[in-house]
């Protein structure tokens, strides 16, 4: 039922920055924590961040400090912005709606999007 799609991959050098957005459908976004993954060729998917719907964050230590997650909850869209990025970050990124304890475990829902390649190499 839910339905994502994510943009905004590309091609980077290391050093630079590249901004993701997941636009998802219908208001999903208002009622739910959200969270960006990421897999690399030949890993598991792993969780970058997730934020939840009164706006608290959590990271990734391998990208706090330079990703920040972010929600617009009246245009359903979330977004990740990367700074500094590096050859380690290379990976299709996704999107996903779930929910996050008090403790800060998030928790996802089995639903993904197409993803969106990012890629960071000279």
């Amino acid at each position: 039922q839910v339905q994502f799609v994510e943009s905004g991959g590309g091609l980077v050098q290391p050093g630079g920055s590249l901004r993701l957005s997941c636009a998802a459908s219908g208001s999903i976004f208002s009622n739910y924590a959200m969270a960006w993954y990421r897999q690399a060729p030949g890993k598991q998917r792993e969780l970058v961040a997730c934020i939840t719907r009164s706006v608290i964050t959590k990271y990734a230590d391998s990208v706090k400090g330079r990703f920040t997650i972010s929600r617009d909850n009246a245009k359903n869209t979330v977004s990740l912005q990367m700074n500094s990025l590096k050859p380690e970050d290379t990976a299709v990124y996704y999107c996903n709606t779930g929910s996050m304890s008090y403790s800060g475990t998030y928790y996802p829902l089995d639903y993904w999007g197409q993803g969106t390649q990012v890629t960071v190499s000279l």
